[in-house]
This record gives structure tokens, sequence and C-alpha cells, in this order.
């Protein structure tokens, strides 16, 4: 185990459901003021971000490109504050 691993909180899913049901719930049980949240992919839906924001913390999330229109529109999002690159001398 690596020295630095930290466990926040952990909820037991019931049958037949998954982390997308327990995530919002764990959000809920801490405090995210000042944090910023780190999520993979699965968890990448609207209701978990905007828990995240409501308690403070601010969120990165996963993207996947099979998540179609979400995956198109980060790219072109960004592009137009992307600034040209710094020419660096050999």
């Amino acid at each position: 185990m690596r020295a630095n691993q930290r466990v926040l909180g952990q909820l037991k899913t019931e049958t037949k459901s998954n982390e997308i049901t327990a995530i919002p719930a764990l959000i809920q049980r801490l405090d995210w003021r000042g944090a910023i949240v780190t999520i993979d992919a699965m968890a990448c839906q609207t209701k978990i971000a905007k828990a995240i924001t409501n308690k403070g913390g601010d969120d990165l999330l996963a993207v996947k490109g099979n998540q179609g229109k979400l995956a198109s529109a980060v790219p072109a999002a960004f592009t137009p504050h992307r600034r040209a690159p710094i020419e660096r001398g050999t």
C-alpha cells in the first residue's frame, strides 16, 4: 500500500445498484469547501457535478471518447482560449 492513500468515505451499494447512485449520497456526507474533487468518467454526471459544487468544492471530471457530444464539446470550449506555443531558442 502506498503511504499517502486516503479513504474519505465509503458506502455499500444496494444489490443491483452501482457507484452512480452511491456517489451523490457520499458527497452529501463530506465537507468539500476548497477541495478539488477528481472523479472518473463513469461519474461524469450533471447531478454529481452539481452536488460537488453545491457543497463548495470544484470538480475535475474525466471525459471519454464514447461520451459523444460531451467529448466533442470539451475541446471546442477550450480551443478559443489556447495560447500560441512559446518558441524556444535552440
